[in-house]
């Protein structure tokens, strides 16, 4: 059975950074593409950003701004999301997904398994 759980949410003030980590388990990491996602409140769900096994990344926003980064580590099996400079416009739920090929797509589409989320807030 495969489980993604993301972490490292929480409340920050603007300007600060936090690290969100996503673990999977069920699945052979390194054959999954992993990318990250936010829904804001009152919004649709957006792709932000894709790695692949060869840490190739994917950007699903064309004004990431520098303050995102992604990366993996294939033997922990777990997906990071540093994020810097943090913005109250960044305030969403964080949802990382895998994705059954080795590369990222052109879109944000083809990742059938989702974790629950982390929140982020950022306060002003």
């Amino acid at each position: 059975q495969v489980q993604v759980a993301e972490s490292g949410g929480g409340l920050v003030q603007a300007g600060g950074s936090l690290r969100l980590s996503c673990t999977a388990s069920g699945l052979t990491f390194g054959d999954y593409a992993m990318g990250w996602f936010r829904q804001a409140p009152g919004k649709e769900r957006e792709g932000l950003l894709c790695i692949n096994w060869t840490d190739g990344i994917t950007y699903y926003v064309a004004s990431m701004d520098g303050r995102f980064t992604i990366s993996r580590d294939n033997a922990k099996k777990t997906l990071y999301l540093k994020i810097n400079s943090l913005k109250p416009e960044d305030t969403a739920m964080y949802y990382c997904a895998a994705r059954p090929y080795a590369n990222c797509g052109a879109s944000s589409t083809g990742f059938n398994y989702w974790g629950q989320g982390t929140q982020v807030t950022v306060s002003s």
